[in-house]
């Protein structure tokens, strides 16, 4: 069942509980597990997540209700949505940073995202199922040497990666009921089951309590100046927002869905999620006497590492990769969506053209981030290799550029009245108050937080 707008005929989810599934499937991605545990651990643990939540009030979801503001109020693209609110053209940079900006993430994220593809293959073929005989050193050198060949060895890496996009493509193409909401709402129960099915063995383990103290032991002592900017940025760049992938999910929503809520809940769904992750993967590494880790070291070498060594650990290992691969899957496609539908309706491209051309476009450049040994691996911009360059324009520059754009535009230039109209369904909700606060933080202190974020970036504060 297709429920339409009745303006445009247009594909809108079926329910608002699609919607926040949607929304959530974008929010959750490779960062949930392999940054925020760790920084949750190394911050202070409860006093980190308690400094986050107040960052995220006063940052991410205020950006994320503008966003889906914009997209449901409009019922189009990131670009086309600022001709309806009859803007200044100037305002349409939103959403063409937007599209870069989920472009540029797409060409590396991809890259990640097919390392994950292979590794559930290497978990399914029993790549690691005999390191649990191995000398913790020669695991460790043997993984290590694994994740390498993965990266860098001639045209493996490409291949994964054009099957991940390729997945990516097949599911986008089906269009917004029959792809993004059906895939979403299969796979983020999946999601959560398997990580609820880690997180049950995990704590069993000797080393259970070790690792639970690290992620959730309250420490102020460490909530310092520099903890609490690593905590503001995380709200900001964690969420999904400034990319206009809100806006384009937004643009779906049920006319009955309050997202003001959706977007606390996606939040702290988030948050959520992070936290059962790290609860599923340091009691192994203290049982183990690992070293918390981040980032690619955390995931491709540590997790194998571990769960190797537990007992039905290759299984375990298995269903961690799938909900890895599911988690990039479903971030991937909410960026690729964005230029799908600027393509499909500011050109009128059809559906399936468009996601092929956007889609072919993220593996010819993507692939430039391959692997390093490649014929352009030595080829730098300003000093970074493509995978860098693409990662640093857009984390440190889009985005902080867009969400701020989006907060003045919300605040300043947006009437009032249809401000309230659209974020009380009509009227129907009664949360004046509420959209009185929002409408306070969007305008005053939102726009100054990410200026912070924006300093801090470039180690001016």
């Amino acid at each position: 069942m297709i429920k339409q707008d009745n303006i445009k005929k247009r594909a809108i989810f079926v329910s608002s509980i699609s919607g926040f599934i949607a929304a959530l499937s974008s929010a959750v991605g490779l960062g949930n597990i392999w940054r925020f545990p760790t920084m949750v651990g190394e911050n202070g643990g409860g006093a980190f997540i308690f400094v986050y939540l107040i960052c995220v009030m006063l940052l991410g979801i205020p950006i994320m209700i503008a966003e889906f503001f914009i997209g449901r109020k409009t019922r189009t693209n990131a670009i086309g949505a600022f001709d309806k609110f009859k803007a200044s053209s100037f305002w349409k940079v939103i959403g063409y940073l937007g599209v870069i900006s989920t472009l540029f993430i797409s060409f590396f994220y991809s890259t990640v995202a097919g390392w994950v593809y292979s590794y559930v293959y290497k978990a399914f073929s029993g790549k690691f199922s005999f390191i649990r005989n191995l000398e913790m050193g020669q695991a460790k050198s043997f993984v290590n040497e694994e994740f390498t060949r993965t990266v860098d060895v001639n045209l493996y890496p490409m291949l994964w990666q054009g099957l991940a996009i390729f997945v990516v493509a097949f599911i986008l193409i089906q269009g917004v009921n029959k792809g993004i909401e059906k895939i979403t709402r299969i796979l983020m129960p999946i999601l959560f089951v398997i990580i609820l099915l880690i997180v049950f063995r995990s704590i069993t383990l000797s080393g259970a309590s070790e690792g639970i103290k690290f992620l959730f032991k309250i420490d102020f002592t460490k909530i310092t100046k520099p903890v609490i900017l690593s905590a503001l940025g995380l709200s900001f760049f964690k969420l999904s927002i400034g990319l206009g992938t809100m806006i384009t999910y937004g643009s779906y929503f049920t006319d009955d869905n309050n997202m003001i809520n959706t977007s606390m809940k996606v939040a702290v769904s988030d948050t959520i999620v992070s936290m059962l992750i790290g609860i599923a993967i340091f009691p192994a590494v203290f049982t183990f006497n690992l070293e918390p880790g981040s980032g690619p070291g955390l995931l491709f070498n540590t997790i194998p590492l571990i769960f190797s060594k537990m007992p039905f650990g290759n299984i375990l290992l298995v269903l961690f990769f799938l909900l890895t691969a599911f988690a990039a899957t479903m971030a991937m496609m909410s960026m690729v969506e964005v230029s799908v539908t600027f393509l499909s309706e500011e050109f009128k491209f059809k559906r399936k053209n468009a996601v092929i051309i956007i889609s072919t476009l993220i593996f010819l450049v993507g692939s430039l981030t391959t692997h390093s040994k490649s014929v352009f691996g030595s080829i730098s911009i300003y000093g970074k290799n493509f995978f860098d360059f693409f990662d640093y324009m857009s984390s440190n520059i889009f985005l902080p550029i867009g969400g701020l754009l989006i907060a003045v535009f919300v605040g300043y230039f947006v009437k009032k009245e249809d401000l309230y109209f659209e974020l009380s369904n009509k009227g129907t909700l009664d949360n004046t108050r509420t959209i009185k606060i929002f409408n306070f933080i969007i305008k005053f202190l939102t726009p100054v937080l990410i200026v912070i974020v924006f300093l801090n970036i470039f180690n001016i504060i």
